[in-house]
């Protein structure tokens, strides 16, 4: 395997106080690694960089075999726009439209014409066992299954790697399994790499690997399973 994501000495400081320091990461083609840590530890800022959404003070980020970390703003958002999903913890499904026309989203935005990634959308709502909900608006629908909604946005574009936030945990212990099973198996059988971020030994176990952090920093090697 190669990696489809890498940070290199990464480092950042918010409000004062140095959140990330010189953290190392990298995750394979089809790898799934959870990132865990306490409150306060740096994996959602860690996540943030590695998606490009926040630019290190030091350090490089390679996705998909391109320097992300020194693009400028608007090529930085079309390569996140064509190479990574997102799965954040409450979903985040654009209110206004339908769940279906929340899943097209990505491909709208890189002009897939409307007729294929209505087409492309619905099949994967369909793997997921959300079809049935396509035409709702996101209100009309329960926790889990906007929350599979947004892995189906998250995958449509086939992207290299899926970065998802603490995606279970606005869901009970029941439907958060099954989305973290849908999640998993729905991404690696695109071949694509899954990055979590989660404080939940029961998500981390869905990872092939975890790299633990403390207060910016890798706190213990990585485990793998």
């Amino acid at each position: 395997m190669s990696a489809v994501l890498a940070g290199e000495g990464l480092s950042i400081t918010l409000g004062g106080r140095r959140v990330l320091d010189g953290v190392d990461v990298t995750v394979e083609t089809g790898e799934v690694v959870a990132v865990m840590g306490p409150s306060g530890s740096g994996k959602s800022t860690l996540l943030h960089v590695l998606a490009g959404l926040l630019r290190p003070e030091s350090g490089t980020v390679t996705l998909a075999g391109s320097r992300l970390d020194d693009l400028p703003d608007a090529a930085r958002s079309r390569l996140r726009l064509r190479r990574t999903g997102f799965v954040f913890q409450f979903g985040d499904l654009v209110p206004e439209l339908t769940v279906v026309e929340n899943v097209e989203l990505p491909l709208r935005l890189t002009g897939v014409p409307r007729r294929a990634a209505r087409d492309r959308a619905l099949a994967l709502l369909d793997e997921l066992g959300v079809a049935d909900v396509a035409s709702r608006r996101t209100s009309e629908v329960s926790g889990g299954q906007a929350q599979r909604a947004a892995v189906a946005r998250a995958l449509v574009h086939e992207p290299a790697v899926v970065l998802a936030d603490e995606p279970t945990g606005a869901l009970d212990t029941v439907t958060g399994e099954r989305v973290l099973e849908a999640l998993v198996a729905a991404a690696t059988s695109r071949g694509a790499a899954v990055l979590l971020v989660t404080h939940e030994l029961r998500v981390a176990a869905w990872a092939r690997r975890e790299v633990h952090l403390r207060d910016g920093r890798i706190e213990t090697p990585s485990v793998t399973w």
